[in-house]
Formats: structure tokens, C-alpha cells, sequence
């Protein structure tokens, strides 16, 4: 069987939009955990994980993009799920996504209330409770959503430039704190603990579907777009453990141990070497733009996942429905429990990303390709051999994760 696809010409600005929509998606909450979860190995290792882990996922988009090719116009990760994988590799997917979305969207409403209520008493001189810090940035971020991937995308790139600038500024903070010694610490043998958070810091495949239609189903465009959009967060979490990595200590009181302990973000160990209101104003802009960037990209995701699995239309009372069910319920649990859903995050890199960004897009495609013979304008190089690859690499993960668990 042959599927078509769209072959119209899709802009610069279209395509850099979507990069840019991959790459804040990637680069949100679990980038301040970064250095704090790899600081026990050191840079060097910590790079060389960074770049498999890259390579990796770089690799799930672009099967998921072939995949995603042979469905019709529109189809999420539902529709595909259910014509490649059947009824119950369905809603396993179902179970698998709904699970990853809403965990990942309650810990940045989490996140970014708390900056709301310092930013709240620093600029107004008035308190406000922790409930009401998620109302507001549910319904202030949620409500765009209904705006649209095109809108979202150029509102994207306004949050892009800012969270870009607030990351300069503070590179600019740490540089002089780098040490060399710092540096050239070193410890191999804890290399593979870090990859369940680091799949989660490169994930962005829930969005592939709606960037398809965005890009009008041509594959270059997608290509270009994956590789750029997972290129940008490689570059920068290369730099940003260089700053952090090379300036805050492992030991001590402030080091890195520390802040592991705690469960804090290094941008808390940080403040501990740089006394300065600037550079603290610097952090929690860059922690801001870094968790709304997150979080736009996973609720336009999962918007219009529910509203491929509920067959609704572009009808504005079917967008008001859908846009309650991914808005109000993140709402109410991340006001409910504010702190139990940091290991469900965690795990949703571990197992979630492994499952649903590792092994079920190899599998999807396995299926297409070699069962149902589905052959289309685009296909990912590498053949069984790369699929068998990133079966076994993510098994990996999701046995370190379970390792994590029990210990």
C-alpha cells in the first residue's frame, strides 16, 4: 500500500516555528534538574549521555514522522496507535500519553505558580497562596491553547527569545565561576543512572502530530525541523552544565549533593556562588520562559490528541470542551498536591518516554513497514537493525529506571 503526501512548499518562517515549538518543548523543568542528577558522573560523561541521548531521540521523531505519514490528515497519536498497533496497544497508548501529558503539565502549572507568587511579592509587595498561583497560570497559559498551533508558534518564538536572553545573561553570571578542576571531575561508572531524566529533558514526540499538518505533511520539512529542533537543547544543556558543573562543588554545604538531596533545581545551587539580585532575577526568568515554552507545546499536543480520540470538530463549544479537559484538571491536581507529582514526572521519563517516545514508534513502524507493507514519500534509513536498536536502548532505560525505583 502507498500513501501520498502533501508536497507543497512550506516557508522558512513555518519551518523555523516549528523547530523552535520542538525545542521549547524540550527545554523546560527538567533542564534546572540536569546538573544536579548528573553531577556525580561530571562533565564529560555527563556530554557523552547528553549526545546519545540526542542521537536517540532524534532518531524515535523522525520514525514517528514516517509513521505518522502513512495516516490521514490530522491523525494523533490515537489513530495511529490504533491502525499500526490494534486495540490494545490502543489504549495502552492512550493510558501511556494521557499519563506523561498531565504529569508534565501539572509539575510546570506547579513550577511556574511558585514563580508567579515571588514575582507577585517582589514587584507588588502582596502575597498570594500557592492555589491561586496555579489558577493563574493554568488559565492565563491554558486559555492560548485555543489560539492554535500557527499562534502558539509565533508566541513560541516571543518566549524563545526571552528565555534565549535570560540564558545569556546568565551564562554571563556563572562564566567567571567556572573552574577548570571543577571540570575534569569524573566518574564513568554512574554514566547510565542519568538517562531516564535525560529523555525526558529531549522530549518533544507528542507534538509530532500537530507539527505534520503544520508543515503540510512534507517530510523534508519535518526532517529539518526535528534536527534543528533537538539541536538547539543539545547545545544548550551542553553549555549550561559547563556553567553549572564547573562552578558549584559536589560536596558541601551548597554543592550539587546537596541540592540532589533536597531534590532542588541547580539554579538553587547557584544562588548559593552568586550573590547578586540580578543574576537571581536572571534565574527565575530563564526557569519561567523554560516551563511556559514546556508547557504550550505539551497542552497544544495534547489538545489535539483528545480531540482526535473524541472525533470532535473545529467547532468553538468542541474547543471550549476539550480545552477544560486539559486546562481544569491540571488545575485541581496541582493545586491538590504540590509536591507528589516531582517522581511522577521523573517517571515519566523513565518509563514513559522510553515506552511511548522509544519503543512504541519502532514498533509502529516495524508494523507499517514489514506486516502491513505501508510505503510512503519518507522513510527513516537504518532498517530492522536500527528499529531492533531502539528496542533494546530503551528496554535499558526502563531497567535503570526500575533500578532507581527499588533503590
Amino acid at each position: 500500500m502507498t500513501i501520498t503526501t502533501s508536497s507543497y512548499r512550506v516557508s522558512k518562517g513555518r519551518l523555523l516555528s516549528a523547530a523552535f515549538l520542538i525545542s521549547g518543548t524540550c527545554v523546560g523543568g527538567g533542564m534546572l534538574a540536569l546538573p544536579v542528577e548528573t553531577s556525580q558522573m561530571g562533565f564529560f560523561p555527563s556530554l557523552l549521555a547528553m549526545a546519545l541521548t540526542w542521537v536517540f531521540m532524534t532518531i524515535s521523531g523522525l520514525l514517528l514522522v514516517e509513521a505518522n505519514l502513512w495516516m490521514p490528515e490530522d491523525a494523533h497519536i490515537m489513530t495511529m496507535a490504533s491502525h499500526l498497533l490494534g486495540k490494545i496497544g490502543k489504549w495502552f497508548c492512550v493510558a501511556l500519553y494521557l499519563f506523561m501529558a498531565y504529569a508534565s503539565l501539572i509539575a510546570y502549572t506547579s513550577g511556574g505558580a511558585v514563580i508567579f507568587i515571588r514575582g507577585i511579592k517582589t514587584f507588588f509587595s502582596t502575597s498570594m497562596t500557592y492555589g491561586s498561583g496555579c489558577l493563574l497560570f493554568g488559565l492565563l497559559f491554558g486559555v492560548l491553547i485555543y489560539l492554535g498551533t500557527k499562534k502558539i508558534s509565533r508566541i513560541n518564538i516571543l518566549l524563545m527569545a526571552g528565555m534565549i536572553l535570560s540564558y545569556i545573561g546568565l551564562v554571563g553570571f556563572g562564566f567567571k565561576e567556572v573552574s577548570v578542576h571543577r571540570l575534569i571531575q569524573q566518574q564513568w561508572s554512574s554514566l547510565g543512572m542519568a538517562f531516564p531524566l535525560l529523555l525526558a529533558t529531549f522530549s518533544y514526540q507528542m507534538i509530532i502530530p500537530t507539527l505534520t499538518p503544520y508543515l503540510r505533511r512534507d517530510p523534508k520539512s519535518l526532517r529539518l525541523a526535528i534536527l534543528l529542533g533537538t539541536t538547539i537543547p543539545f547545545c544548550t544543556y551542553a553549555i549550561w552544565q559547563w556553567i553549572v558543573l564547573g562552578s558549584v562543588p559536589l560536596e558541601g554545604t551548597g554543592g550539587l549533593q546537596e541540592a540532589f538531596a533536597k531534590g532542588q533545581a541547580a539554579t538553587e545551587a547557584l544562588y548559593a556562588i552568586v550573590s547578586n539580585s540580578y543574576f537571581i532575577s536572571l534565574a527565575e526568568s530563564f526557569a519561567f520562559f523554560a516551563l511556559v515554552t514546556s508547557y504550550l507545546g505539551i497542552a497544544l499536543g495534547l489538545f489535539d490528541f483528545l480531540r482526535d480520540g473524541l472525533k470532535l470538530q473545529q467547532q468553538i463549544s468542541h474547543k471550549l470542551y476539550i480545552g477544560a479537559l486539559v486546562v481544569l484538571p491540571v488545575i485541581f491536581f496541582a493545586t491538590a498536591f504540590p509536591n507528589a507529582f516531582v517522581l511522577a514526572l521523573e517517571i515519566s521519563g523513565g518509563f514513559g518516554d522510553a515506552l511511548l517516545s522509544g519503543i512504541t514508534p519502532a514498533l509502529m513502524v516495524w508494523i507499517g513497514r514489514y506486516y502491513k507493507n505501508l510505503t510512503g514519500s519518507y522513510q527513516v534509513t537504518g532498517g530492522k537493525g536500527l528499529l531492533v536498536a531502539i528496542f533494546f536502548c530503551s528496554s535499558y532505560v526502563l531497567v535503570i529506571q526500575w533500578i532507581k525505583l527499588i533503590k
